[in-house]
């Protein structure tokens, strides 16, 4: 056996792990780049999910502000008022009937 054969192989040892090394160390890199551009794109999609949600809640906040709250109460109220009058027209003929039949009816 020749040393300076078996020195060679482990230069050659030597390289090909310090090759190994930077293959890894390269491929960690772009990793680690890859996943922070990830998140980078996932921060702004939520920064702008998060703004159109905001939006939109501002939309409906002031849809439901006070004026359209009282308009919506008067408007409700207003069909109360006119159900209680339709159902009042159609029986008071009835009521006066009956209160006259029990004051113009001789008790016994």
């Amino acid at each position: 056996m020749d040393p300076f054969r078996g020195q060679g192989g482990i230069q050659m040892l030597l390289t090909a792990e310090q090759d190994a090394q930077q293959v890894v160390s390269t491929a960690r890199n772009m990793k680690m780049a890859r996943l922070k551009q990830a998140k980078d794109e996932a921060e702004r999609e939520v920064a702008h999910y998060r703004a159109h949600l905001e939006a939109e809640y501002q939309k409906k906040v002031s849809e439901s502000s006070a004026g359209s709250y009282t308009q919506r109460l008067e408007e409700e109220t207003n069909v109360k008022i006119d159900n209680l009058k339709e159902s009042s027209a159609r029986v008071s003929k009835d009521v006066v009937n009956m209160l006259l039949q029990y004051v113009t009816s001789p008790r016994t």
